[in-house]
């Protein structure tokens, strides 16, 4: 082997992994919804979001547009931090007050739901990018109408199962809990709050119990069909959720305030999630929209990236410098 090619050997097997180590310390982002139960948002993308076989879900698209579907798992506000009543209106709770995803709060009886018992059962959140933090399922109270929107009064004042830091399986949330007894039709809400961001996600899940599951049964999609459909989805993981060095502060704060237990994170919320807004970080960019979406820290990925770029660069100096040694060697 030449010299040349003993430098350049020497070189490419020395960077390699340095730069795959660099490239893999970036963090994931929060995104995610139930799949079991489905929620109402990921049953509609399973159906298609561009000819969707249910009539609720070609509801939701006629609403609001095939968008809403491809971003399926983006259902959050960026500032909740546990004031989940004081920021979500009666009759949006399932779109999260959000304008985007307002399709989801038609009241209506035929959405796709899921045959469910009393008694033990598994549920899955799927993390299409896990996050810390506690995962919590109310139901809805004995009399539910489903004809009428969903109020929080609608709901249990207390969760019926809930779980910090739940194991991820398969690209799930995957936890234990025990269904109450109900009759006939009933939804599931769902409240995923970030323990290392102020940020929280929601979903309504529609379930029938002592039937066949409703008119349309529900599904939740496949791994084909979510990675099908990124191409199309506008979840950039921009706005609040560590972007930038501050956001990244912020953050880093707020989960600090929360593990310290004194309140000041959430501004204190009561076990049905009232809460007060507190210390939590005003919206930035005057809109929800910005806010909604999402991102850890994404300091890490910048530093991966330019320390990854610094290895390149350092790499290519050597290499040049060995080369004009060996080619000097030669020529002497």
């Amino acid at each position: 082997m030449t010299a040349r090619r003993k430098v350049t050997t020497v070189v490419a097997l020395g960077f390699a992994p340095l730069a795959l180590a660099g490239l893999a310390a970036a963090p994931a982002s929060a995104h995610g919804s139930m799949t079991d139960p489905v929620s109402r948002i990921a049953a509609c993308y399973a159906e298609g979001p561009e000819s969707p076989d249910s009539d609720a879900c070609k509801a939701l698209v006629s609403t609001g547009g095939t968008q809403p579907l491809y971003d399926w798992n983006e259902v959050n506000i960026g500032d909740a931090a546990g004031a989940h009543k004081s920021k979500i209106p009666d009759g949006k709770l399932c779109s999260a007050g959000r304008d985007k995803y307002r399709g989801l709060d038609a009241p209506r009886t035929d959405w796709p739901s899921a045959k469910m018992t009393a008694g033990a059962h598994t549920f899955r959140w799927r993390a299409t990018a896990p996050h810390k933090g506690t995962l919590s399922l109310y139901i809805t109270k004995d009399g539910y109408d489903p004809t009428q929107p969903l109020k929080w009064s609608d709901l249990e004042e207390q969760p019926f199962a809930s779980v910090t830091d739940p194991s991820l399986e398969n690209g799930a949330f995957v936890f234990n809990g025990t269904v109450p007894n109900k009759s006939g039709r009933h939804l599931v809400y769902s409240i995923l709050q970030r323990s290392d961001s102020p940020e929280a996600f929601y979903t309504c899940s529609d379930v029938v119990f002592g039937g066949a599951g409703g008119a349309v049964v529900a599904s939740a999609p496949s791994d084909g069909q979510i990675k099908k459909g990124t191409a199309k989805s506008s979840v950039d993981h921009n706005g609040h959720g560590g972007d930038t060095p501050a956001e990244a502060k912020r953050n880093e704060t707020y989960a600090e305030n929360s593990a310290a237990g004194d309140g000041t994170a959430a501004g204190g919320t009561d076990a049905a999630g009232t809460g007060t807004s507190g210390s939590a970080p005003e919206a930035q960019g005057g809109g929800t929209e910005r806010l909604a979406k999402t991102g850890g820290d994404s300091n890490t990925p910048y530093l991966a990236l330019g320390g990854a770029t610094a290895l390149a660069i350092g790499a290519g100096v050597m290499f040049a410098a060995a080369r004009r040694r060996a080619v000097g060697g030669r020529g002497r």
